[in-house]
Formats: C-alpha cells, sequence, structure tokens
C-alpha cells in the first residue's frame, strides 16, 4: 500500500510472518519510499515494513533533511524534520498497529543519519537501528540516556562521503549514553557489501 498520509509519502507492507517485526526503511539521498523495500526482505525475511520518502528535495532528488553542502548539515533544518519523523512513527504505529518494541529501523546515508539524529534527539522512540553508512548528524550538548537501545553500524573504510571517523565518533556516542553498539568495517567505500549486509541480517535476528 502507497499512501500520501501521516506526513510522508510511504509505502506499508504488512507482515508475512508472525512475530511482529517491523523494519523502517530510510533511504539515501535520491531514493524514495521504494528503493530499500527489498533489502528490507532480505534483512528479515517476513517482516512488515514501513518506508517512507524524505519530503526534501535536492536538486530533484529526495532526502529527509537539508545540507548546506556536501557534509554539511542544515542543522535547524535537520531538528524540524527529525521531529516530524518522529511524528510520522507515532502516527503509523497507531494506524497501522505496529508494536514499537519491535520497530528495527534501517537507514543508508541521509536516512542512517536522520535515524541517528531522532535517536539522539527524542532517546527511546526507536530502540534498534542499523545504521549504513552514517554521519554523525549533530552533536548533543548534553548526552542522552540510551540505556536499552541497540545499534549496529556499518561502514566503509575506504568511504569519501562519511568517513570511517564518522562511524566510530557516532558510535562512540551512542555507548557513552548507554546504547549497545556493534559496528562492521568494510573495505569499500559509499556503499553496501554482501559481508556487511550478511553482518547486519545476524545482527536483526538476535
Amino acid at each position: 500500500m502507497t499512501t500520501h498520509e501521516l506526513g510522508h509519502v510511504h509505502h506499508f507492507i504488512p507482515a508475512s510472518g508472525d512475530d511482529g517485526a517491523v523494519l523502517l526503511m530510510l533511504h539515501g539521498t535520491g531514493g524514495d519510499e521504494n528503493d530499500l523495500v527489498p533489502l528490507g526482505r532480505m534483512l528479515r525475511p517476513g517482516a512488515a515494513i514501513l518506508s517512507p520518502r524524505g519530503n526534501v528535495l535536492e536538486h530533484g532528488m529526495p532526502r529527509f533533511f537539508r545540507r548546506l553542502a556536501e557534509g554539511i548539515f542544515d542543522l535547524e533544518d535537520l531538528a524540524k524534520r527529525t521531529d516530524d519523523l518522529g511524528a510520522f512513527i507515532e502516527a503509523a504505529a497507531t494506524k497501522y498497529g505496529i508494536d514499537r518494541d519491535k520497530l528495527v529501523a534501517v537507514g543508508f546515508s541521509n536516512g542512517a543519519n536522520v535515524a541517528a539524529s531522532l535517536m539522539l534527539r527524542h532517546p527511546g522512540t526507536l530502540q534498534r537501528a542499523v545504521l549504513l553508512s552514517p554521519m554523525v548528524p549533530f552533536e548533543p550538548e548534553t548526552k542522552p540516556t540510551l540505556e536499552g537501545t541497540r545499534v549496529f553500524i556499518g561502514a566503509g573504510r575506504n568511504d569519501p562521503i562519511a568517513p570511517p571517523v564518522q562511524a566510530e565518533r557516532l558510535a562512540q556516542l551512542f555507548r557513552d549514553g548507554g546504547a549497545d553498539v556493534a559496528t562492521f568495517f568494510h573495505g569499500s567505500g559509499h556503499t553496501l557489501t554482501d559481508d556487511e549486509l550478511a553482518a547486519a541480517k545476524k545482527w536483526i535476528s538476535n
């Protein structure tokens, strides 16, 4: 089902399994609500999929928040769009009967960044997340309380867009808040690799 409701164009694909798992798929720059659906089906077969489209356009390419230049985020817009995504998740959980304890965010690049922003800005909104090729969205003024939160971070050692130091710093921010963090670094760039996705799939199933 594709709908324009709840503040984002999005797909909701009901589960074909019986464990209640739901994947929130958050695309990268230029993707849309269709982009990561196959990835979600691979990572957790049978899970329901909630896949929104970012509401910002950059040269016609959808994103979840604005940036001023490559690697330089519009922090005011990031804050607003992060809050908007949180409201979308709340509304979608009500509309589709999603068990929030079984919701896992899966984001790539821009999608990973907005998911990380939501977890740092509003701890508890997302308690499990797979962040692929992420950057630090912002540096929190106060340490977030993230006990009970689990995060998988996958990144490329040769990523020119989201350098590995960014993934390492993000992992430390989560750990400082009390989150359980797993990291996986591959030898490629700003892309997804088979070994990274195999590790993410194993992490999700635990």
